[in-house]
Order: structure tokens, then sequence, then C-alpha cells
């Protein structure tokens, strides 16, 4: 692999460029990743817009890589070439800060991040630490694979380490690119599942994607119709919108967890009495590690879960872009290379 492509940022706020590069050679302890396919997320904004400080420019973005390994470094092991792998947010720890050493390696205070601290999957190919590797199931097809690596790992993790059972009642706040799959997530999980959206024109879908109930959040009181119907254990908060989330704390029944993945900067209102009466909670969530990732994958594959995608070659990586952020895109785009 003399040359590759990949698609740079040149600096905060630079437009992508496709160039041409020698082939990344992997160090000790790292991996070399042929790419077929890197799923496009809002959180590469932080990179292209240079929200994220200290990125060090040209930088390529991409943290949703679906590939092959094609070589190992020296002393890897558990991973040869040819080996089906996703690199997803989670991309390499320090192993040396307290949460690592408590085993918390997804709160690492150096954590590295495909696409931010090193060159990620816009590129036909990517090097990446071992740690950061996660199996794909032979049945999920890598574009498939790409956006479960971020979208996917973020709402099944929440959800699965979240207080709910089996029967209980869960609402997913937003059917967007996390969303439509935190619906998924939810009921085959079990949960009486509540998808929540603006307007009627995702009703349908919701229903199709296993949803039990459907509340339009433009017509109906929100908290309102889920205590209708018992209040709900979790909340799961894709969107972004913190009214929204404030809009929905008095939906939840006792003992109740608004579970916040949706990354904004306004603050959520909450009143003292609304958390204490009920012992109701509000947490934050993170990814996870590269083992939750394949935690993710494998049951994706065995619960026939897949994201709705739109696909597009690597040299139309500006062109994908742009369709994500505008909206434009239903639910996740996605890079393919051809590798």
């Amino acid at each position: 692999m003399p040359k590759i492509r990949a698609v740079q940022v040149p600096h905060a706020g630079g437009d992508f460029q496709l160039v041409e590069r020698e082939a990344p050679e992997p160090g000790r302890g790292e991996v070399r990743v042929t790419v077929q396919a890197c799923g496009i997320c809002h959180s590469d904004a932080l990179t292209k817009e240079g929200h994220w400080p200290g990125i060090d420019y040209p930088r390529v973005p991409g943290h949703e890589i679906a590939g092959v390994v094609d070589v190992a470094g020296d002393g890897v092991a558990g991973w040869a070439p040819g080996q089906r792998v996703g690199v997803g947010w989670f991309g390499g720890i320090c192993r040396r800060c307290d949460p690592c050493r408590r085993g918390d390696f997804v709160d690492c205070l150096a954590l590295r991040i495909p696409g931010i601290s090193y060159d990620g999957g816009y590129a036909d190919a990517v090097v990446v630490p071992e740690e950061a590797l996660a199996r794909i199931p032979d049945e999920l097809s890598a574009a498939d694979a790409a956006p479960l690596l971020c979208a996917g790992i973020t709402t099944y993790n929440a959800l699965r380490h979240s207080g709910a059972r089996p029967g209980d009642t869960v609402a997913i706040l937003g059917i967007g690119g996390l969303g439509h799959l935190g619906v998924q997530f939810a009921a085959r999980l079990g949960f009486r599942t509540v998808a929540i959206a603006r307007g009627t024109d995702k009703e349908a879908l919701a229903h199709d994607l296993g949803a039990h109930h459907y509340i339009d959040s433009t017509s109906a009181d929100v908290a309102a119709e889920l205590q209708a119907i018992g209040g709900a254990k979790v909340i799961l908060a894709t969107v972004t919108s913190a009214a929204a989330m404030t809009a929905a704390i008095g939906g939840l029944g006792v003992r109740g967890e608004l579970v916040v993945v949706g990354a904004g900067a306004d603050p959520i209102e909450v009143s003292p009495v609304q958390l204490i009466n009920g012992n109701r909670t509000i947490t934050g969530h993170a990814s996870g590690t590269s083992k939750d990732s394949e935690d993710t994958l494998a049951f994706s594959d065995l619960a026939g879960i897949r994201p709705r995608i739109e696909t597009l070659p690597l040299e139309r990586a500006a062109e994908a872009y742009d369709r994500m952020l505008s909206g434009d895109a239903r639910f996740r785009m996605v890079l393919t290379t051809g590798g």
C-alpha cells in the first residue's frame, strides 16, 4: 500500500481537501486498517471547525471506521491481517491516569480520539492503537457497522447500563441519527418503547422501528403523556435541545432517570423538588470502550438492528458532510472507499 487517498482539513474552518499520501506505518502496539467505510458524525465538526482544542492540522476526520486489518505492528497480539475490525470514538488510552488505573477506560483523562488526536477514517487506511479495535461480525456490512461504532454504541450502552429492565417503559427523545437506533435497541431489549419527536411525519417510522407508543411533542404535553402510561423508567435524550429535555423530565416515574447522550450547550432546567419527589435522577453517558463497541455490533447482528444510511464515495466527503450538517441526510451518511 504505497499511497493512499485521504480527505483532510488543512486548518480550523478550512475546506476539505482530497490528497494523496504515503500509507501510514504502524508502530509498536498499533495496527494499520484498510478502511472500507467511515460514518460521518456531527462530532466531526469539532475537527472541521476547530472546536476541539489542540488539534494538530492538517487532520483527517472520522471516528466511525469499519475495515480490515492490513498490517499489525510489533507487540500486537490477537489481531492479524484480514480480520474485520471497527474503530469508534474510543481510540486509545494512557493507562496511567486515575480513571485508567480504576478500569474506567472511557473516562481516560488522555483519551485518544480518531480524527481528533490522530488521523481518522476519511481515508483509504488508518493507523490505530490495538486497544481501539472491535471485531465486526461477518453478517454486518462495513457500511452498516460504521455508524454503530458511535451512534450505535452510545445508545445501546446507555440503555443496557440504565436502571431499566425488560417490561419497563423507556422513552427515546428524538428520532434522528442516534434516536432511530435507540428505538430499535430499546424495543429489542424488551422495553415498552415510547418514541418522542416533533410532528407526525415520523410516527409511522417510529412504529416500524419497534416503538409501542409515539408522542408528537408539538401537539402533546410530553410529561403528561408519559405519566398517563405510568411514567418512564428511563428517558434517553438523543436530541441536543435542552428545552426538549426540560419538558420531558416531568414524565419520569418513581426512581426514573433522564440519560443524556445528546451533546448541547444550553442548560437543562429542573427544580430540586422534581428530583427529590420520586428519587429521580439526571445522568450523562459517554459512548464506551472498544469492547462495548464489539458488544453493540454483536447485539445488532443478533437482533437484526441496522442503521438507516446513505452512502457516498470517499471523494465526495464534502458533499456527505454538508448533507449530514444540513439535516438532509436520513439518518446517517457513510463514506465508502471500495477497499
